[in-house]
Order: C-alpha cells, then structure tokens, then sequence
C-alpha cells in the first residue's frame, strides 16, 4: 500500500506525484524522490524496481521479510533492513522497515508494524536546510527514528525487571517469578538481535570509507551508533541481571524446600521417640515391674509427652518448627 509519494527541492516539498511520474524527477537536478510503503505486495515492489532501479537482491529481501538488520550497498545504492519494535501490553511486538537509499531517492517499505513515519517526513520538512543535504539525511533520520522507539521497550522492560526483583524474597513466588524472568529474557533477546547487527553495520556509516549517500551525513550516523551502542550496553547489563536474578530465585527455592525438609523432619523425630518408648513397653516380658505397676500406663504417657515437649521446644528454638 502506498503511503505516500513526494519529490524534493534544495529541501522543499515540490509536489506530490503518483509512482508513474517517479522517473519524469529523477533526473532533474537538486531533486530527490521520497516515497514511503507498507505491507507493500511483489507487483508494487517490482513497480518501484523499475522505476529506482533497485538491485533484485534487495528487491528479494524487502519481499521476505523477518530479515536480519543489515546494512548493504549495491553500487551508488544502500539497503538497509531495521527491526521496529513496540510493547503491547506485556507483548513485545517486531515489525520491519526495509529502506531503499540512492543519490535522488529514498524509498521505505513498512511491514507488520502499527507506528508509521509520517512524523519523520514532518520534521525533516520543518528543517529544510538539512533536508537540502539529500537523501542521506532522509535515511538517517528514518534510521534515528527507528533506534529512538528501542529506548522507551528498553525502559518498559527494566521496569518490568524491577518489579520482578520486588518479589524475590517473597515466600512461595520463586517460581512464578523464574517464569517471569525466563518470559523477560526472550523479549530482552528480541530487542537484543534488533540492535546489535544494526550497530555493528552502522558503524560503516561514519568515518573511513563510507556510502556515497551519505558522505555529507557522517556526523548524523555517528550519533545513531551512539544510541545503539548505549542500547545494547543496557541490554547486555539487563541480561547480566536477569541471570543473577535467576539465580537467586533458584536459590530461594533450594532454600523453601529445605525448610520443608527440616520441618518433616522435625516432626518425624518427634514421632520416632514416641514410637520408640511404645515399642519397648509393647514387648510384653514377664520382667518388666512397669506393667503391673498401678501408675504405669500414665507414667509412660506422660514420659512420652515430656521426651516430645523438650524436643518440639528444642527444634522450635533453632527454626525447624
């Protein structure tokens, strides 16, 4: 589905045009053609092939989506696949935008993502002094775009990790709390495998040998592979916590079943001297004065519930009971 279609001027909005007409401004000079799509089908893609002249192999990614982030160049081209994320709830949902990147074009297929870019084609239109630098500065502001919606899931999901941490020492919710741990970490993985290919690529984006699209923005990505780079650092300490909070859920369940364990085994101690005392006046010998003695069934009793009295207090005072 097209989104929109609009050709640019030394940084001005010239007009809106219909993807026939993509070809007629290309070739016009200080010129650049932004068009945006989503959850675009083949036929539209092999539209904007001929009309941009894409490389089929990029054609092919943006056509498979579920691509590993990557940035690629083909030529005087870039393709650059960027993993969008957002929460839903608990949910962390991932979409796609595959954004195709030439010396007078930037072309941006959005796929499985509700948050589009049209806040994106505002600001840079508010700015048209930066706009005039080209398509490189649309592609990094797209790219800025993306890495920004990573902090506010980072944030979401370390105050999820906090109130996790809340309940560690809560009795009886260790386990509930691993699953939810165990439930974190695959979303801190999600946003990890979002951000860490694409640092790692947009590190080719400044300094040394650089795209040709965006040798006039290096500064820019430089910015970018900042926030990437503080992103993943916080992922990589949250996954650091996490594993440790694992840890001492696992202990603390350790910990309960071993209290249960002193427990039974508090309460079998007291049962195995009752047990012991009625079986050996349950032997029935001819010489044993106790059994025909008057007092000798409530003195046994009464042996038998001082033995296990002095144990209970025993076993209370050290914590078995």
């Amino acid at each position: 589905m097209l989104i929109n279609c609009v050709v640019y001027q030394e940084g001005k909005k010239l007009k809106d045009i219909s993807i026939e007409e993509i070809s007629d401004y290309l070739s016009i000079p200080d010129c650049f053609v932004w068009v945006a799509l989503q959850d675009t089908e083949l036929a539209e893609l092999e539209k904007m092939r001929e009309e941009f002249d894409f490389h089929a192999l990029a054609v092919e990614d943006a056509w498979h989506s579920h691509q590993r982030p990557k940035i690629e160049e083909y030529g005087d081209s870039v393709f650059a696949v960027m993993q969008l994320t957002e929460m839903d709830g608990d949910q962390l949902i991932v979409g796609e935008v595959d954004v195709f990147v030439g010396m007078n074009y930037v072309c941006s297929v959005r796929n499985h993502s509700r948050e589009g870019f049209l806040g994106v084609r505002a600001r840079c239109e508010r700015e048209p002094h930066l706009l005039s630098q080209g398509a490189g500065f649309v592609f990094y502001a797209l790219m800025d775009a993306v890495v920004d919606r990573y902090f506010p899931v980072l944030d979401a999901l370390e105050t999820e990790l906090e109130n996790i941490e809340e309940q560690i020492f809560i009795k009886g919710a260790a386990l509930s709390n691993i699953e939810r741990l165990y439930a974190l970490k695959r979303k801190v993985m999600k946003l990890k495998h979002a951000v860490a290919p694409l640092m790692e690529d947009a590190g080719k984006l400044h300094g040394g040998r650089v795209p040709l699209v965006c040798l006039n923005t290096q500064e820019y990505f430089r910015d970018v592979y900042d926030h990437l780079n503080h992103i993943n650092a916080s992922i990589d300490t949250m996954r650091d916590t996490i594993g440790t909070a694992i840890q001492v859920n696992l202990s603390m369940v350790t910990i309960e079943e071993s209290e249960v364990t002193k427990r039974l085994a508090a309460w079998a101690g007291l049962f195995a001297v009752a047990t012991a005392f009625a079986g050996i006046w349950g032997m029935n010998f001819e010489v044993m004065p106790e059994l025909r003695w008057q007092y000798g069934y409530p003195a046994a009793l009464t042996t038998i519930a001082m033995v296990c009295g002095i144990l209970y207090r025993r076993f209370k005072k050290v914590g078995w009971l």
